[in-house]
């Protein structure tokens, strides 16, 4: 297909488009500027388009295309970004909560319920406690790996036991 034809197919369908910019845009400025670079595209990338082939389906999905993408950066734009570098402003009127797990329990009756669990609980459950994964723990202790992950199971219910009591 020749220059000369492609230029007269794309002005024959450039009416088609129309309505759907105002459609896409919901403003006559903006889905103006969409039609005139849907045709910049579209003549740009002529050797792109297999002759025979729905015209109008090709400038819809030009025209669609660019509309997604121009909303995307737009998107992107409104994007704030707060790089100060002084956190003491960004945090000044926040106040902390108190938590009340922390008051009603001390750290030593955490650690005497820890120490009250069975021993065949207590020693997967620290080695878990200390970052182990459950296959390590299982090699250490020379057990299976679904004994290790119910004994930790177990030994979290019987602590959960433990420390609601104070």
């Amino acid at each position: 297909m020749s220059t000369g034809e492609f230029n007269q197919l794309l002005l024959k369908n450039t009416e088609f488009l129309k309505p759907f910019a105002v459609t896409l845009t919901r403003d006559n400025e903006t889905a103006k500027d969409l039609l005139q670079e849907t045709m910049y595209r579209a003549l740009a990338n002529q050797d792109k388009y297999n002759v025979g082939t729905n015209i109008k389906a090709w400038l819809y999905t030009i025209m669609r295309n660019i509309f997604i993408n121009n909303y995307r950066r737009k998107a992107k734009q409104n994007t704030i970004f707060d790089n100060t570098p002084n956190d003491f402003l960004l945090d000044h009127n926040q106040s902390a909560i108190a938590n009340k797990a922390e008051t009603t329990l001390s750290y030593k009756d955490i650690q005497a319920a820890i120490h009250n669990l069975p021993h065949i609980f207590r020693n997967p459950f620290m080695l878990y406690f200390e970052g182990y994964k459950y296959h390590e723990i299982a090699a250490m202790l020379k057990e299976p790996l679904g004994t290790i992950k119910s004994r930790i199971h177990f030994a979290r219910k019987l602590l959960k036991e433990q420390i609601s009591r104070f």
